[in-house]
């Protein structure tokens, strides 16, 4: 490590992993590197996500709210509503369609993180999942990324498996594992390619060259490592898998008992603290499973778990590379997960249920002894991710404390000297990433204009004042922070969070919790503290008017709108079908793309020479 050399960057992205998934976060499961990590860094128990994963890596990169970034949704669920609505829901995200902030990929109202690093003299790297655009003119190499392979949809099979069938609608952009490098589409995979592995691998080889080449290695590195596990379908190497056969026979209640008891050891929660009880009408309970029900529901958190360890031994791979080559020490490292543990339980959503179970039994092998191999395709389900989220309220996709609190490790030793294994309650959320890193860099964000084109601030604030001990918080308290997607929304202004879930996981009216006494939002203060809600809401229709929210629901504020004819069609929201049959033959490519069709959004105004007129504070000019 040269003398004076800016720092190295590290940031490392679990897909769906719970609040107590990783050993020194309470659990059970094997998970030495990130626990390394935390014993050599600090832990951040109040650190936040968005609600789920594009939206999420969106804020990473970008240090703003997702809205404004252009995956005001997932664009897998704006484009067909049925994907994340569970029985009972009667919403649809058809007015979010073709709106600005809903584009479904990084839009050009950002610079980029990996942008601004690279103009300003990072070699900038990545190996995972991107998720943040399906096109040549959407990929991470046009974001600033001078090396990249990476996994351009929400999820695949993590072996590269798939059968010659047709998919049902929800398995058709769920399967097929879309890569690019660089320039170009993946053709094929490595053999024996296994999700965790690979990114390893590549990561390391990108690193190799960059420590390896006379010009790159006096350059520092953003090495971006957004790994696709443990997203299901439940897939890992048998010698993971194999540590937890019979570990979790009891059952997830049993489970979620001991990973509470563990987490107040930690001191991670307080003694007395109430639990939100788990939400799963939708699937049996434990008691009412057959023995074999049971048993296969097991096999699915043992998968799981060995998906964690692969995922954690990966880690291991590229840190104890750095440590090789004497970089360790001057690289700043995060861990966190994108969301809450993933709780959908698919088999029970009627818009997709009978096509996709039929489809499973068919072309999968979902029968118990091969269970986390290529061909089986199995998720977990609301009980075992509710053990994971505990004590906190449901999981990924709600705006509750269980779908946007993520476990978190940072560890970056001119930092936080002398504070090595502490632990912090302090808020702090994704967006404060990338003004860190560009503190750190010494490299001023470019807003208002980054080269040809006008780009909105960060939103999010520089956390190593408070790192270093120079700052006692990172938001200042009174400070507002709100979330939304699919309809559920929550806005909190210090300890004070109100909270809005429709039917049928929630009651379809804004709820107030406080978290400082109630981290489990378990006691509704709506009806006792009016005033404080009304409070919050004003903040949350403030919100609302900054980042460009698109409510699907009347009780979410003045921005509501129905959608107009043009949204109403499914289906024509992507620019790529790549699950199409002769979709990914390079020659045919051109054939399965379209162009979006901007939809006149009904809130703008327009002037008196019939130009539209932003009325978003943070811009909804595409």
């Amino acid at each position: 490590m040269a003398p004076g050399k800016k720092p190295n960057f590290l940031i490392i992205v679990a897909d769906d992993m719970g609040f107590s998934d990783a050993g020194c976060f309470g659990s059970e499961i094997r998970t030495p590197n990130i626990d390394k990590l935390a014993s050599t860094g600090l832990r951040f128990t109040g650190f936040h996500a968005a609600a789920a994963c594009s939206p999420t890596r969106a804020m990473i990169l970008t240090g703003t709210d997702h809205h404004i970034a252009g995956l005001g949704n997932l664009i897998e669920w704006t484009d067909f509503s049925g994907q994340n609505f569970p029985k009972g829901s009667k919403f649809t995200t058809a007015p979010q369609r073709g709106m600005p902030g809903y584009e479904g990929y990084l839009n050009s109202r950002v610079a980029a993180l990996p942008e601004i690093l690279q103009d300003g003299g990072y070699h900038t790297v990545m190996s995972g999942k991107w998720h943040l655009g399906l096109t040549k003119e959407r990929r991470p190499q046009v974001r600033g990324f001078d090396r990249s392979l990476a996994l351009l949809p929400a999820c695949s099979n993590h072996y590269d498996y798939r059968p010659d069938a047709e998919f049902p609608k929800f398995l058709e952009k769920s399967v097929i594992a879309l890569h690019m490098e660089d320039d170009h589409y993946v053709e094929n995979l490595p053999e024996g390619w296994y999700s965790s592995d690979g990114y390893g691998d590549r990561m390391i080889q990108y690193l190799k060259e960059w420590h390896e080449s006379p010009d790159l290695k006096e350059k520092p590195v953003f090495a971006y490592y957004p790994f696709s596990a443990p997203h299901w379908p439940l897939q890992a190497p048998k010698e993971y898998v194999d540590h937890y056969r019979g570990v979790f026979d009891d059952g997830p209640e049993a489970l979620r008992q001991q990973r509470l008891k563990k987490l107040i050891e930690l001191g991670m929660i307080p003694k007395g603290v109430v639990p939100h009880p788990v939400v799963a009408d939708e699937v049996k309970g434990w008691d009412e499973m057959t023995d074999h029900q049971r048993a296969m529901s097991c096999r699915a958190m043992e998968a799981y778990a060995g998906m964690v360890e692969c995922l954690d031994h990966n880690i291991g791979r590229v840190t104890s590379y750095l440590e090789s080559i004497g970089e360790l020490d001057n690289t700043f490292i995060m861990f966190f997960s994108d969301n809450g543990a993933e709780g959908a339980a698919y088999e029970a959503y009627p818009m997709i249920s009978g096509q996709l179970m039929e489809h499973l039994g068919k072309y999968y092998n979902n029968h118990i002894d091969n269970i986390g191999n290529k061909d089986s395709f199995v998720w977990y389900g609301p009980r075992w991710a509710q053990a994971a989220t505990a004590p906190s309220r449901l999981y990924k996709a709600y705006t509750t404390e269980g779908g946007v609190r993520v476990p978190c490790v940072l560890r970056y030793p001119p930092l936080h000297k002398g504070k090595e294994g502490d632990m912090t309650d302090t808020f702090a959320t994704v967006m404060d990433i990338a003004p860190t890193l560009l503190s750190l860099a010494g490299i001023k964000h470019p807003a208002p204009q980054w080269k040809d084109r006008s780009v909105v601030p960060m939103r999010g604030l520089d956390m190593s004042s408070y790192l270093s001990g120079s700052a006692p918080t990172i938001h200042a308290p009174d400070e507002p922070f709100g979330w939304e997607l699919c309809g559920r929304a929550a806005i909190r202004v210090n300890n004070f969070k109100a909270v809005f879930i429709p039917f049928p996981k929630g009651v379809s009216a804004w709820q107030l919790y406080d978290l400082s006494t109630d981290p489990g939002e378990t006691h509704d203060l709506a009806s006792t503290m009016p005033g404080k809600l009304d409070e919050l809401l004003g903040f949350w229709e403030k919100y609302c008017e900054e980042t460009g929210v698109v409510p699907l629901q009347p009780e979410l504020g003045a921005r509501f709108h129905e959608a107009v004819e043009a949204q109403m069609k499914e289906g024509q929201w992507m620019e790529y079908d790549y699950w199409k049959p002769g979709a990914l033959q390079e020659e045919n490519r051109e054939k399965f793309r379209r162009q979006i069709e901007k939809v006149a959004d009904p809130r703008v105004k327009e002037s008196a020479g019939g130009q539209p007129v932003n009325v978003v504070v943070g811009g909804n000019q595409a």
